[in-house]
């Protein structure tokens, strides 16, 4: 008997706390219950009320195994350094796809509107011969952007001759040979001028003032301003456009023809009109 109980301790002795504890009691009350037997005189009643004893102790045992059991299966978090949470890596403010940050260095900034009218700053001056419309024209023009030249020594460059200027080519040939980064473009209206042709004379005018520049025309035939004037150069004539107003649907004329009647405002769709078969430089 004793042989048997050592070789059921020493098989406890390997297995969890719980069960050490467990088994040895039980151990305990089985060899009590034993002694108790041999000694007894009355074996019957003895061996009842130990084995009453041990199931008793046995269910006991078994409870507290078992809520020992369960401390051991779920350990405390602060129980070891390995047991804190890991970080989920969306718990970063920075990991989520979603949160993007416009850059201000390279978001790109919408264009501001132009303002609705706007006349440039410009040095007025009268032809001085009857056929330097074009040489006086592009003159006026540089002058807005700060840019001073003679006629005579634009009537050179342009070809000027006492039948005049051939047409919006060599003006824009020229205004761009004196302003930096060639920004003049010629346009031609061969006929009667369309509503593309309209548009884009205005948005030609609009751009050309909003940067500085002045815009030159060369026109032909009659034409009527603003305030009821007539304007007739029936073998054409250069003008230089210095402004505009109501978003460019009216523009500012700068004549050299008539020193009395140096400027005035004329609507976009007659200044197209009024360049029928000729062009202009933008």
């Amino acid at each position: 008997m004793k042989y048997h109980l050592k070789r059921h301790l020493r098989r406890l002795a390997t297995e969890r706390p719980y069960q050490i504890i467990a088994g040895s009691a039980a151990a305990l009350v089985l060899a009590g219950g034993t002694g108790a037997a041999l000694t007894a005189t009355d074996g019957a009643p003895t061996r009842q009320e130990n084995t009453a004893a041990v199931a008793e102790l046995g269910s006991r045992l078994g409870d507290t195994a078992s809520r020992s059991e369960a401390r051991i299966a779920v350990p405390s978090p602060s129980a070891s350094p390995s047991a804190s949470p890991r970080r989920s890596p969306s718990a970063s403010p920075t990991a989520s796809p979603s949160a993007k940050v416009a850059d201000p260095d390279t978001t790109r900034k919408a264009t501001p509107k132009p303002p609705s009218s706007k006349v440039l700053d410009y040095d007025y001056q009268a032809q001085t011969t009857y056929y330097y419309c074009g040489p006086a024209a592009v003159r006026n023009a540089l002058s807005a952007t700060g840019i001073e030249r003679s006629q005579d020594t634009l009537a050179v460059a342009l070809g000027t001759t006492e039948m005049g200027t051939n047409s919006a080519e060599d003006t824009t040939r020229v205004l761009n040979q004196q302003v930096k980064g060639d920004p003049y473009r010629t346009r031609m209206i061969p006929g009667t001028a369309t509503k593309a042709q309209i548009d884009r004379l205005q948005a030609d005018v609009v751009n050309a003032v909003r940067n500085g520049r002045a815009v030159v025309s060369n026109v032909v035939g009659d034409a009527t301003d603003t305030n009821g004037g007539w304007h007739s150069f029936p073998g054409g004539h250069y003008i230089a456009v210095v402004g505009y107003q109501n978003d460019g649907r009216t523009v500012r004329i700068a004549d050299s023809a008539d020193p009395s009647l140096p400027a005035y405002w004329i609507s976009t769709i007659d200044l197209a009109n009024w360049m029928a078969t000729r062009g202009y430089s933008a």
